[in-house]
């Protein structure tokens, strides 16, 4: 609130000579700071923080070595065009579609692909799932798939780099 002051207390008006008198004036900040900071304490307790959007992932030493039975061992290999080929061991793999085509906005993977993974784990305790991506794939699509994993409690599973005889075997799916 401003406060005007005046010399004489008649607002400055004097007979005869008109001379111009310099008026006090004084700001009280006091009410503006208040609200500032009300407004502070409101906006820093109504706003929500969002957490982010981490994925824990756990690697293994570089020079280990683990050795697993050709029949405790499910390749999936994702080569960019939608599907999915999974084998077991040296079997020709079977190829199922990656998402789910019912849904438009391709949130989920296909039912045809869950079932597999649960069918497969569920029969096999020591099955380890190992997931190979070509180059053409996108990086929503391994997040999908980890997010998949870790979804049914699957925690067996690696990444592995996707080689010219992965795409040789792409060819060769059912």
């Amino acid at each position: 609130m401003g406060i005007v002051d005046s010399p004489n207390g008649n607002n400055g008006k004097k007979k005869g000579r008109h001379r111009s008198k310099r008026i006090g004036f004084r700001l009280d900040m006091t009410p503006m700071v208040d609200v500032a900071f009300l407004l502070l304490t409101f906006f820093m307790l109504t706003t929500t923080f969002s957490k982010s959007n981490t994925m824990e992932i756990n690697t293994p030493p570089e020079k280990l070595e683990v050795k697993v039975a050709e029949n405790n061992v499910m390749t999936m290999r994702i080569a960019g065009d939608g599907m999915a080929y999974c084998s077991i061991g040296n079997e020709v793999p079977k190829r199922i579609s990656l998402y789910d085509t019912k849904d438009s906005r391709q949130l989920s993977l296909s039912p045809q692909l869950r079932s597999l993974l649960k069918q497969q784990t569920a029969s096999n305790k020591k099955m380890v799932i190992v997931v190979k991506l070509s180059d053409k794939v996108k990086y929503k699509q391994l997040v999908d798939i980890i997010d998949e994993l870790n979804l049914m409690k699957i925690d067996r599973f690696s990444l592995d780099d996707y080689t010219e005889q992965d795409a040789l075997e792409v060819k060769r799916a059912v």
